[in-house]
């Protein structure tokens, strides 16, 4: 009996050691990678270079798509997260018909491939522009508007998780003392959703930051987002520069969710 636990510890152990293997593979290849010292991608490297890093930087389309990237995800994240938890609030402690067709609704894009998505927004923003005569399809606000609707879903998601564990008796304790439903909002609530909400703006930040589908289909001319440049120098080379840009987007992530981590237990919320 004994040595049947521990076989059965074992073989569980070594299929998640080889899960963690597989999961994290492509990442750790992409990072080596970076650093091989030859043009042409080959194994095992003649050598090891930063020079890819210093090549990532003097093109001016990856500075610029990093920067569009970043002012993209903040300004949809400052956006979607607000309107994301307000509609999870709604959704949790509101007494409505139809509550369960606008949740489904605000959580179905988690559930649409993005492609599918970014063509259907192209489509509906061509026949809107033919209706109210304005054109959307290569404008900012019409590329912050696609991007919230992608931070949206992920906010009422884990917004929606994080109140699932607020004990309400604190409010009706505040209520009862006379706050007002404004105070108890904003000094009982909201701090007792803090961890789902900072959780739901890495994660909308995240997924903006690294669209691709949506942002190819929606981007206008003399603007671009790092992966649609990326995905543009790989049409004519390629070479370890796309390495090293994908190892600088997963130190910028890896960052970020070790600060959020910091403040912020994620195990908790997903």
């Amino acid at each position: 009996m004994i040595s049947s636990h521990l076989l059965s510890k074992s073989v569980l152990s070594a299929l998640i050691v080889i899960a963690y293997a597989v999961i994290l593979a492509p990442v750790v290849t992409v990072v080596a990678i970076s650093f091989f010292d030859q043009g042409i991608i080959s194994f095992p490297p003649d050598g090891l270079t930063l020079r890819w890093f210093v090549n990532a930087w003097a093109r001016r389309e990856f500075t610029q798509g990093l920067i569009m990237s970043l002012e993209l995800a903040l300004i949809a994240t400052a956006i979607g997260v607000p309107l994301g938890t307000l509609a999870a609030y709604g959704l949790n402690r509101g007494r409505f018909r139809g509550k369960g067709v606008i949740s489904t609704l605000l959580l179905g894009p988690l559930a649409v491939p993005a492609i599918i998505m970014g063509t259907a927004l192209y489509i509906f923003y061509i026949r809107a522009e033919a209706i109210i005569d304005q054109t959307i399809v290569g404008t900012t606000a019409g590329l912050v508007a696609a991007h919230v609707l992608l931070t949206i879903p992920w906010t009422v998601r884990l917004v929606a998780a994080s109140m699932e564990g607020v004990d309400l008796r604190v409010e009706e304790a505040a209520a009862n003392l006379g706050a007002p439903p404004v105070v108890v909002a904003w000094r009982i609530t909201l701090p007792m959703l803090r961890s789902g909400i900072v959780a739901a703006s890495m994660f909308s930040f995240i997924q903006s930051f690294e669209n691709l589908e949506l942002s190819l289909l929606l981007i206008g001319p003399g603007k671009i987002t790092l992966p649609v440049a990326m995905l543009n120098y790989l049409e004519f080379k390629i070479d370890p520069t796309l390495a090293a840009v994908g190892t600088i987007q997963i130190l910028l992530i890896g960052v970020l969710m070790l600060v959020t981590d910091r403040y912020v237990k994620l195990s908790r919320v997903l």
